[in-house]
């Protein structure tokens, strides 16, 4: 039951991401001429404070990971089973799903869904930006993740760093760092995002990947020092 419960705990907090911070984005025109600088900052705030809200409710039962790049760190990192990564991913997906669906009922199937996309000159460049920040996002949720002292202000410290990574990537890529974030409002908006959600998919799992192995290496204890008795020394008589 306990299982059922953690799985159910990252459908909801998807769902209320995409829902909500995805609909910021449709609302105030990210990514527009329309929209600029303050749709920007209203949408890269919406994702942090969306990570705040749902680490603090739901991040007793889950983690709190509503995203398959946080959970391949984690699995990576031996902090979760395999069966529990996919089990998770499996509900992230699903939650975005729902999430997008309700973003259509709300502001018609012809919306932008808050979908991501980038330059199709750019594909390169826009996979490396997706790779590195998720990298950098991952990296912030393990460090503050791995002491018992930093609990208190984990919620604030992860939703600040999705925040700082929006900010920079909108302009990019409309900013992923999640590839259940994308593939919701993907499959809905169709067209280049779904062409382009590869994407969103393989570079934001990447990074997971990497933020894990480097956590690792910085993380790694340096064997204690044997206290071995000091020679005895023999006088000759």
């Amino acid at each position: 039951m306990r299982d059922l419960r953690k799985y159910v705990a990252e459908f909801i907090g998807t769902f209320v991401l995409v829902l909500v911070a995805c609909g910021t984005a449709i609302v105030t025109g990210c990514g527009t001429a329309e929209g600029g600088i303050a749709a920007y900052l209203a949408t890269a705030v919406a994702f942090g404070l969306v990570i705040v809200a749902m680490a603090y409710s739901i991040g007793n039962i889950s983690g709190c990971h509503i995203n398959p790049a946080v959970s391949i760190a984690m699995l990576v990192s031996r902090k979760m089973s395999f069966k529990d990564f996919i089990c998770y991913v499996i509900a992230q997906v699903l939650g975005a799903i729902a999430g997008a669906a309700v973003l259509g009922v709300l502001f018609g199937f012809d919306c932008s869904f808050g979908a991501n996309s980038v330059d199709t000159a750019k594909v390169g460049t826009g996979f490396l930006a997706e790779a590195i920040l998720t990298c950098v996002f991952v990296l912030a949720i393990l460090g503050v993740t791995s002491r018992e002292a930093f609990s208190k202000v984990a919620g604030l410290v992860i939703g600040g760093a999705l925040t700082l990574v929006h900010l920079l990537g909108i302009g990019i890529t409309g900013t992923s760092v999640n590839p259940a974030r994308s593939l919701g409002p993907a499959i809905f908006a169709g067209g280049q995002p779904l062409e382009q959600v590869w994407i969103f998919i393989v570079a934001p799992l990447v990074g997971g990947i990497v933020a894990a192995l480097v956590w690792m290496f910085l993380d790694k204890k340096d064997p204690e020092p044997k206290n071995e008795p000091l020679p005895v020394k023999r006088t000759v008589k």
